[in-house]
């Protein structure tokens, strides 16, 4: 995905509240482990990304973020996220049993660019997960979504998750982000 420039000029109020409340309303699901209806929130065409984060020199910073065709946390289709869902419904996934008690805070949302199809925006956010009695960990950072207009609602088409910190203090990567 492309870096944000200038939001579009397309932007109503009416907008910016609808899709602020997709994004409220996808967190709120992910928090309550509603994982079946988050992923009737995807589209079938989904990409959802994580790359790798490495510390550069300023004069390196367009090589920050690790490219498509190099590792990343995350590289997934709708198919492979139904997979690691239908693994936490089995009960048998160690790394989320029990599971993860999470809150995702999403903020700064812009929208960069509307056109019939579809609408790209960023946000910024912060994931407070705990689990056991001290695993607590925090995840900043912004996320670029492309959501796909379908009628009069959406669906995640695309999301690349940029994280703030280059290196992972985590047992696991069980979660959504």
């Amino acid at each position: 995905m492309t870096d944000i420039v200038v939001p579009d000029s397309q932007v109503t109020p009416e907008l910016q509240y609808r899709i602020e409340q997709f994004l409220y309303y996808e967190s709120r699901l992910l928090d309550d482990r509603q994982f079946r209806l988050w992923y009737d929130m995807l589209d079938d065409n989904l990409r959802y990304t994580m790359p790798i984060r490495q510390n550069r020199l300023r004069r390196e910073q367009h090589l920050e973020y690790d490219g498509a065709a190099e590792a990343q946390f995350f590289d997934e289709t709708k198919k492979s996220i139904d997979m690691r869902i239908r693994r936490l419904e089995t009960g048998f996934a160690w790394a989320e049993d029990p599971p993860s008690r999470t809150r995702h805070l999403v903020t700064n949302v812009t929208i960069f660019h509307v056109c019939k199809e579809n609408i790209q925006l960023s946000a910024y956010f912060h994931v407070y997960r705990s689990r056991l009695e001290r695993q607590i960990e925090h995840f900043v950072g912004q996320r670029i979504d492309c959501l796909k207009i379908t009628g009069d609602s959406y669906s995640l088409l695309a999301r690349e998750i940029r994280l703030d910190q280059s290196t992972l203090m985590t047992n696991s990567l069980s979660f959504f982000f």
